[in-house]
């Protein structure tokens, strides 16, 4: 973090042709809010880069017997000739969350927020129903929004109470009674029409994980350029109302929004807020039925059934592990937790649902069209490439996946048959395994194809990655890879899409009519 943050502010001086505290006060009137929470000047020898600075900083160290980590080459003089000065604030300023948890009018926030991260639950929820009226902290960028948060008996994706007569109890914007018939729009429009919703179990990937590059790229570098900082930390870095399977806006982050969520809603408008995107970036091998107890929202007997999506299309063979063969999960501890996963789902999901399992990406991609070009963080001097920013996050052990985004072939090679092996493995569980409340499918990742569909309209195979982390599916991607997920279902599984609603353009006039947008 130092060293992306000092590199910026000595990018900024270069770029503006100013002094050092310049840059860093020009950061700092660039960023909203209380972010910037001090002020640090520092003078540079020419020769000195960003890992020298924050090594002097001792915001950076090398551990005894550990390889000594850096970004940029190392500078020709010694290490210790920076003189460094701090202003406002010094280096014990700088206080990680523990910390600020320390103090005891904080704990229960801070006790709050760590169980919305752990349990991917709504910060703010007032009726317990796992639905919220507030976008971030997992609320409705991640699950369609409640439209009445005080009472637990209303929310998106449950059956119309008395088919919604008096009130929106599904929270689909359909409710009240056509005058001329006395029959409820509810039953009218949306009776028999096979309503479903959209469940992802998914990663990083899932879940949209993405870090602006005008945050790092200076000649691109506004106030407008850091305006969504705040909620882009407060959803984790992800942008799941953008995302391939519940994206529901309009993309302020480049390419377009096109999501089976979106899809299925144009195909049937009772749909409409049926979602939830169930996804964390970080990876352990834990229980996942007990994690699903805490996040996912159905009601077997109250609800509609839905599609759920399992994609986690990396994590199995993603680690930062210096062993990290030793680290992936193994077929057997694949078809385990998976089974697990899908017996809790069988129990907890209303008849009529589908599952589709989706297999894990070939990641020898990334390497392949990334590693001799420059990152956002290189382009101004032509010095960083995605190769060095592999090796320096590998070394700092925190790689978001040290067997695919390394030089070493054979180790990209193995890793990639280990995703291969837990694909079949999820094959296999398509094909044998049967639940009573759901029917299973399983189909590849369709990184292929997308880079075919890329390539046809004139489009680079490295533009279907993120430019600041190097390794997840970037927006276009996503946007492809819907269209081909659905026409894939549209061909062998036209039933887990259901049919097109003939009420659709009524139910949207009706809408419209009684002031909806």
């Amino acid at each position: 973090g130092c060293v992306l943050v000092v590199s910026v502010i000595e990018q900024l001086a270069q770029w503006h042709n100013s002094t050092v505290k310049a840059a860093v006060e020009r950061l700092c009137g660039y960023i909203p809010g209380n972010f910037c929470l001090c002020t640090i000047s520092f003078s540079i020898d020419r020769e000195m880069n960003a890992d020298v600075v924050c090594h002097s900083l001792r915001l950076c160290k090398q551990d005894p017997g550990q390889p000594l980590c850096h970004l940029y080459s190392p500078p020709k003089v010694s290490w210790f000739s920076t003189f460094l000065k701090t202003t406002d604030c010094g280096t014990k300023s700088f206080m990680g969350f523990s910390s600020v948890c320390a103090f005891p009018l904080l704990a229960n926030l801070c006790e709050k927020i760590k169980y919305v991260l752990r349990n991917k639950v709504p910060f703010e929820d007032f009726d317990g129903d796992k639905f919220s009226t507030f976008p971030t902290l997992r609320g409705y960028h991640w699950r369609g929004r409640d439209c009445n948060d005080k009472n637990t008996t209303v929310y998106p994706g449950r059956r119309p109470d008395d088919w919604d007569a008096k009130s929106d109890s599904n929270c689909n914007g359909i409710w009240g009674v056509d005058q001329k018939d006395g029959i409820p729009y509810e039953e009218k429009f949306c009776k028999g029409a096979g309503s479903k919703g959209v469940v992802l179990l998914g990663d990083s990937a899932g879940a949209h994980f993405h870090i602006p590059p005008e945050w790092m790229t200076v000649t691109q570098m506004s106030a407008k350029s850091f305006a969504n900082l705040p909620m882009a930390f407060s959803d984790e870095l992800d942008w799941p109302q953008f995302s391939e399977i519940t994206g529901f806006l309009n993309s302020t982050i480049g390419g377009w929004t096109d999501s089976l969520y979106l899809r299925l809603r144009k195909r049937n408008r009772c749909n409409h807020r049926d979602l939830q995107n169930i996804s964390q970036n970080v990876y352990f091998l834990i229980n996942i039925a007990a994690y699903l107890s805490f996040s996912l929202a159905r009601n077997q007997l109250l609800d509609n059934p839905a599609i759920v999506i399992y994609a986690t299309i990396g994590n199995d063979v993603c680690n930062g592990n210096r062993d990290t063969l030793a680290h992936m999960t193994t077929p057997k501890e694949m078809l385990s937790n998976v089974v697990q996963a899908l017996r809790y789902l069988d129990s907890h999901l209303p008849n009529g649902s589908h599952v589709i399992l989706t297999g894990l990406v070939d990641g020898r991609f990334l390497w392949d069209n990334l590693h001799d070009r420059y990152h956002p963080l290189g382009q101004l001097n032509k010095d960083i490439t995605y190769s060095q920013l592999y090796s320096f996050l590998d070394c700092l052990q925190v790689s978001p996946c040290s067997g695919w985004l390394t030089p070493n072939e054979t180790l990209r090679n193995l890793t990639s048959e280990r995703a291969l092996q837990l694909s079949n493995v999820l094959k296999e569980i398509a094909r044998s395994e049967k639940f009573a409340n759901f029917d299973i499918f399983y189909m590849d990742f369709p990184l292929r194809q997308t880079a075919e569909e890329w390539r046809k309209m004139g489009g680079e195979p490295w533009q279907l990655i993120e430019p600041v982390d190097g390794f997840h599916p970037s927006q276009i991607a996503a946007a492809l890879g819907t269209g081909i997920t659905w026409q894939k279902a549209l061909r062998d599984w036209p039933q887990v899409l259901g049919k097109e609603n003939p009420f659709n353009d009524q139910i949207e006039a009706v809408f419209k009519d009684q002031g909806g947008h």
